[in-house]
């Protein structure tokens, strides 16, 4: 993760919850919020067979207010470079947050 630290301690537990019944965490129902480096943001899973979530802006446990999300300033990175977000050519380093530390 290339963000310093998540707001709490139950956060934290959320976003690198590890279910030994569940490989894939979206499957699993004790898995309440995702995390995605990308785009900094915090989400409320949808456990309907997909990767659906609601977009948080409070912790639900401690109530800071999350980071700003950087969805659109990824993709406009991503068009600046003449990259399309869906193409296989997208640089490793936006495929995490990686992209954020330049």
């Amino acid at each position: 993760m290339f963000l310093a630290e998540h707001c709490c301690e139950s956060m934290v537990r959320q976003v690198t919850w590890k279910c030994d019944q569940h490989p894939d965490s979206s499957d699993c129902p004790d898995m309440l919020i995702g995390f995605d480096e990308r785009f900094v943001e915090y989400g409320l899973l949808i456990h309907d067979g997909g990767s659906s979530s609601i977009i948080i802006s409070f912790c639900p446990w401690c109530g800071t207010r999350l980071p700003e999300s950087q969805r659109d300033r990824w993709f406009d990175a991503l068009e600046a470079l003449g990259i399309e977000p869906g193409d296989d050519e997208i640089p490793v380093e936006y495929r995490d947050g990686r992209w954020l530390q330049s």
